[in-house]
């Protein structure tokens, strides 16, 4: 098993604490969410850690991970990174994960233990953690439904949370299979809209076309920072209680 990290983008939301550092070197509790993300990863025994580069990608160098670098980071979005990757996913199994994101190892293993092409992981207490990121939770929540433990529905603007049956976290597992029916997606769209392609939308498209993609449930233990108000939210329920405390993040320190 190998893991891959998307960390090509500029994480713009986050305004002036990635003017000089690329978002995954943003540091939470102490230590750089990039730092929370290997750590998890050598946990379960992974030894091979690549890195999809992009902005200020030097700062990267020292990280001691295998990089490869998105030159067009600039004007393409996630699924170009995760295809910089494609000669890495094409031979072994990987688990891939977003650069703003830190789990529990635990989840990982959940992760890498399921069987199928292409795993997605979904947060089943999703409304904890998004009630302490957002005043209207449902303003940024995304319907999620599934089927027999397979996707359904992703993606789309919540009318109401009886169309949440968890949140989507940003970590994929893909067989070669899997990303084999992905590049043939891939290969039958205009560059143009590869171009512009997230990785939810990706999705969509492959549901689209009938393609499986298995779900694994967890219950909390990770978290997203997406924006300089996550983090400042974060430390602030860090310094108001102790780790095993908050809902999302118990058991922390592994």
């Amino acid at each position: 098993m190998k893991m891959i990290i998307l960390a090509a983008g500029r994480g713009s939301r986050m305004l002036e604490l990635t003017a000089d550092r690329p978002k995954c070197l943003v540091p939470l509790a102490g230590q750089a969410l990039l730092h929370w993300q290997v750590s998890a990863a050598r946990h379960i025994g992974i030894k091979d850690i690549y890195i999809v580069r992009g902005y200020l990608r030097e700062k990267l160098d020292t990280q001691g991970l295998v990089s490869i670098d998105n030159t067009r980071w600039r004007e393409t979005n996630m699924v170009m990174s995760l295809k910089c990757a494609a000669a890495i996913l094409r031979q072994a199994p990987c688990l891939v994960s977003y650069s703003d994101i830190i789990y529990h190892p635990n989840i990982l293993a959940a992760l890498a233990k399921q069987q199928g092409d292409l795993v997605i992981t979904y947060d089943t207490l999703w409304y904890r953690l998004w009630t302490a990121r957002f005043k209207h939770p449902l303003m940024d929540a995304e319907t999620f439904k599934m089927e027999d433990g397979q996707l359904v529905d992703i993606g789309r603007r919540a009318q109401n949370i009886d169309a949440i049956e968890g949140q989507y976290m940003g970590l994929l597992k893909f067989m070669p299979s899997g990303w084999y029916q992905v590049e043939n997606k891939l290969d039958s769209l205009p560059a143009t809209t590869c171009d512009n392609l997230d990785v939810t939308a990706l999705l969509q498209l492959l549901l689209r076309d009938g393609i499986y993609i298995r779900c694994v449930p967890v219950e909390g233990r990770w978290c997203e920072v997406d924006s300089e108000s996550d983090l400042k939210r974060y430390e602030q329920l860090i310094h108001e209680a102790d780790f095993n405390t908050i809902p999302w993040s118990h058991d922390w320190r592994w």
